[in-house]
Formats: C-alpha cells, sequence, structure tokens
C-alpha cells in the first residue's frame, strides 16, 4: 500500500510516516514545499502523480488565536484546502483519512462528546475544521474523519515542551484548571491511524489515549516525569486571557473505535512515560 501524508513536517504527520515505514509501507510525505494544499492544480499534480491508495491530510491551520485575526488564511487551508483534496481523491477513487479536532463542538457540559453529537465550533479554528469535514463528508464515501486532542510529539511544539521550556527560567507557574480533556501522543495516534487506513471501516471516529486530565493536572505530571521541582498554580479560563474560546469540555467518546475492531490507545500517563524519557534521553 502507498500512502501520502500531507503536513509531514508537524507532530502527526512525522510518525504517520514514521510508521507507515516502519510497517513497510510506502509512504509519500509532503509539506507546503512539496504541496500546497490551497493550490488545486498543485494538489492535483502531485496526488496523481504519486500513484498512492490513499491519502492521510495531518496538514492544517493550527494557530488557535491566531486563526481569530487570520480568518481567510485558516479557512483557505483547513477547510478549502481539504476541499481540494477530497476532490482528487474522488476522482481517482482513492481513500481519504482527514484529522479533525475537538474543537468542532461546543466546548460545555461534562459527558463525552460522540462521533455523530451536533458540531457547534466557537472559535474561527473549530469553524474551519467543521468545513473540512463537511468537505470530506460531502464528497467522499471512502472516507475516515478522525478528531484529536492535546496532541504532543517528537517533532514540533506542544504543551510538553513548552512547560520544560519554561521550567528552564521559572520556578512557579499558572495553569488552567476547568478545561478536561485527554492529552494525545502522535506516536501511539500513528499507529491507529495506519491500521485505520488499511481497512475499509469508513466513518467519523474519535482518538485520544484514555483518561481525562486539566491542563493543570497535566502540567503537574509532566513536571513529576522529568523529576522538576515546580510551583504549579491552577487558574481559571476566564483569569487566563486567551483570544480564542477553548472548550471546557473536550472530553470524546471512543467506544466507535472498539464497535468496529481498533484497539484504543493507552493511558495519558503511560504515553507521558515513554515521551518524556525520550525528550530527557535527547538532552
Amino acid at each position: 500500500m502507498k500512502v501520502l501524508v500531507t503536513g509531514v513536517k508537524g507532530q502527526l504527520g512525522y510518525d504517520v510516516v514514521k510508521e507507515l515505514e516502519r510497517r513497510g509501507l510506502e509512504a509519500v510525505g509532503v509539506d507546503i514545499e512539496e504541496m500546497d494544499i490551497t493550490d488545486k492544480e498543485s494538489v492535483s499534480d502531485v496526488i496523481r502523480q504519486a500513484g498512492v491508495d490513499a491519502v492521510i491530510h495531518c496538514a492544517a491551520y493550527t494557530a488557535v488565536d491566531a486563526a481569530e485575526d487570520n480568518e481567510e488564511i485558516c479557512r483557505k487551508v483547513n477547510a478549502e484546502g481539504t476541499q481540494n483534496i477530497a476532490d482528487v481523491c474522488k476522482q481517482l477513487d482513492i481513500k481519504m483519512l482527514y484529522i479533525s479536532t475537538d474543537y468542532v463542538f461546543g466546548g460545555e457540559g461534562e459527558r463525552p462528546w460522540e462521533p455523530d453529537d451536533e458540531r457547534d465550533p466557537q472559535s474561527v479554528y473549530g469553524q474551519t475544521k467543521y468545513e473540512g469535514e463537511l468537505a470530506v463528508q460531502n464528497t467522499l464515501e471512502k472516507y475516515f474523519i478522525v478528531r484529536i486532542a492535546w496532541v504532543f510529539g517528537i517533532n514540533g511544539k506542544n504543551f510538553v515542551k513548552t512547560m520544560l521550556k519554561l521550567a528552564e527560567t521559572r520556578d512557579s507557574l499558572t495553569v488552567v484548571n476547568d478545561q478536561f480533556g485527554s492529552p494525545t501522543y502522535t506516536y501511539d495516534l500513528a499507529k491507529l491511524l495506519v491500521d485505520m487506513i488499511q481497512t475499509d471501516k469508513y466513518g467519523v471516529y474519535h482518538a485520544t489515549n484514555e483518561g481525562i486530565c486539566t491542563w493543570y493536572e497535566f502540567a503537574c505530571a509532566i513536571f513529576r516525569e522529568a523529576g522538576i521541582p515546580m510551583n504549579v498554580s491552577p487558574v481559571t479560563s476566564a483569569e487566563y486571557a486567551a483570544k480564542a474560546k477553548r472548550p471546557a469540555n473536550s472530553r470524546m467518546s471512543k467506544e466507535k473505535l472498539v464497535e468496529n475492531g481498533f484497539e484504543k490507545l493507552p493511558t495519558w500517563q503511560d504515553a507521558l512515560h515513554r515521551y518524556v524519557e525520550i525528550l530527557l534521553s535527547e538532552k
């Protein structure tokens, strides 16, 4: 099987390519230099010439706060770029796996979001990712939409790396304690995505590591794993001013994975332990 992966320079795209190669599958990793997803002709040319059986679309505009001031470019990437890929996948009759986000939901309440729950995005980023989902659903039959959240990986920036970086110059931090979700290790997630793309169990799924925490609890766990003494104080979202509204509830139900024969990911604590070990060994 030959798979084209967009956003190869990002956290998830990088790990998906590595996982495909680890399994002896052929991976074609592209980023903006090789294929500008906002350029319809570029998308068509690259995917056709690659001669792939599937596309795993990880590329996205993910600067959540900046998106509030850059709605046009955010939509061009997340919605129109996704439509461009979906159109070519339809023409070639190949599978597409689109990576989406918890931000497509309203973010209220306490129960885990189900894959078919009503979408009600509260930010420009969330709205454009929702529009990307619609592009896939309205264009294709052979598609997977996988919503993820709170991602961390070896390649690129993330919350874990930010916390460890701040620890180099500070001995106290404040972190939001009223947003709930599940951290997700791209190494674990990539395994699931490669499993999935080799099936025809199409549809909308949620995929995060198991377990729920707040950002404050996640930060405390990071410092414990790294053996760094840090005074972490909890604050509310209201006290921590951000341009874009964050979901208070990012809990997502993963039962559909099991129902379709896929394995749930390990706990986020287990994932964090493995991840921090790698980061510390590289120092």
